[in-house]
């Protein structure tokens, strides 16, 4: 055999975020337009919520916990991606492709557990309200919130270190502006199918549990807010988990436009490039917009904390 085919991958190439140079500048400063928005966004509702006393409840804590992840989420890839939209050289070193896969693969699990408790949490308001705080005490809303970032950094570690074990001696161009798994998988000249397993067996269970989790707390929702006789009472019980129903909605559909689509050699590269920077750039950009806008506590709350 070769001796080039044990040679060791040390860099990675990252693909452009578009074909066209005439385009860098401008989408430089696009995006970087939209990365400070998520970031003062996102960043005002966590100052609102922990100066607010009257926000200081197990969901507002939730509330502040996502805010934080649609900071972390998008930092792990945009500040690269506007640095290669700069300059000519796109690679990256084989540990910071590590570091990016895991970081983004542990905030993404830990958002898709933390949607899961938000959907329990309403559930346990609108279904059980009057042993509500029995029920979700700052001590649960604490292990809850725990369990969450915990299982999400532990399931990413399981899926980095697996995918970074595998031999690398192909191209190294990576078919994504950031590394993702299924882009560094298709890398390797071994065999992928471990991880491919994993992704598919521990990834999926995960997945689906804390789905069914959202769905069936939803259906609980919605049967408990049609038995409401008032009209008014159907307004309010809906508001409270409206913005929640709405960014539920924008984070699993981005998801499964991006990981649950059938292999096909026909898939655009620029249209997977746009679904990806859906769901990691733009989502995290609209949540704390839907959530100031539709709630009302929070917009009170972010005015007094703007007027000061």
């Amino acid at each position: 055999m070769d001796l080039y085919n044990f040679t060791m991958v040390t860099r990675f190439i990252l693909l452009r975020l578009s074909d066209h140079p005439e385009m860098q500048y401008p989408l430089f400063v696009a995006f970087f337009i939209v990365y400070q928005t998520t970031f003062v966004c996102n960043g005002t509702i966590i100052l609102a919520i922990t100066i607010e006393q009257k926000l200081h409840t197990p969901m507002y804590f939730l509330l502040a916990n996502l805010s934080l992840l649609d900071i972390f989420c998008p930092s792990t890839t945009v500040p690269k991606m506007l640095q290669n939209l700069l300059t000519e050289d796109h690679s990256i070193s084989f540990v910071g492709c590590a570091l990016q896969l895991y970081f983004l693969v542990a905030l993404a699990g830990t958002e898709v557990f933390l949607l899961a408790v938000m959907a329990y949490d309403r559930y346990v308001a609108i279904c059980f309200p009057l042993r509500y705080s029995l029920i979700m005490s700052h001590v649960l809303c604490a292990q809850l919130l725990t369990g969450t970032w915990i299982a999400g950094f532990l399931h990413s570690l399981l899926h980095t270190v697996t995918t970074f074990s595998l031999s690398f001696c192909k191209s190294n161009q990576v078919s994504q502006y950031y590394c993702d798994i299924p882009s560094v998988a298709a890398l390797s000249c071994s065999s992928t199918y471990l991880e491919e397993m994993l992704v598919l067996v521990i990834g999926g269970i995960f997945a689906t549990t804390a789905f069914l989790i959202t769905l069936i707390s939803y259906t609980y929702i919605i049967s408990t807010i049609l038995k409401i006789q008032s009209a008014e009472g159907k307004r309010k019980a809906f508001s409270t988990c409206a913005s929640h129903i709405i960014v539920v909605s924008l984070f699993y559909g981005t998801v499964i436009f991006t990981y649950l689509r059938p292999s096909s050699s026909k898939h655009s590269p620029a249209r997977d490039r746009l679904i990806s920077l859906l769901y990691g750039v733009i989502t995290p950009m609209l949540n704390p917009i839907i959530y100031s806008l539709r709630n009302t506590e929070v917009k009170v709350a972010l005015k007094r904390l703007l007027c000061c």
